[in-house]
């Protein structure tokens, strides 16, 4: 599920998309894991995940996204508990490189909506010049 996107272009990367994190401080930690192995680990609620897709083609150029999320149950019913991740790093991501032709619109409208909260969370803490500066890098596109 987590390739999904990618495999639709006819691609893949070498690494997986997600591991847990900081339980002692190591970056690669358990025992969850978003790979391409088989290993049978559930996310539960309250585990700190990267999430990390990318592609490198050698010789030509790489690129690499990586947040860290909190899984969180979302609701609970009859059918199970349905989870979600809330996401703990508060960065941009750029958009100088994106071709925006070879996104869905429902991808660009995922990456406007994720900038503009970038921008909301974080402007209220810079002055003005570094609020502009964040404003230029999180613009929809």
């Amino acid at each position: 599920m987590t390739r999904r996107p990618i495999w639709e272009t006819f691609r893949n990367y070498g690494h997986g998309t997600g591991h847990g994190v900081g339980f002692f401080l190591n970056v690669h930690e358990g025992p969850q894991v978003f790979n391409m192995a088989a290993i049978d680990i559930p996310v539960e609620e309250g585990m700190i995940t990267s999430i990390e897709p990318g592609l490198y083609r050698e010789g030509e150029y790489g690129i690499r996204i990586e947040n860290l999320v909190l899984s969180k149950v979302v609701e609970s019913n009859q059918f199970g508990e349905f989870m979600d991740f809330e996401t703990l790093t508060i960065c941009y991501i750029a958009t100088d490189l994106v071709d925006k032709s070879v996104l869905d619109n429902k991808h660009v409208e995922w990456l406007n909506n994720y900038n503009a909260w970038v921008f909301e969370k974080l402007s209220p803490k810079l002055d003005e010049n570094e609020k502009a500066w964040l404003k230029e890098k999180t613009k929809a596109i």
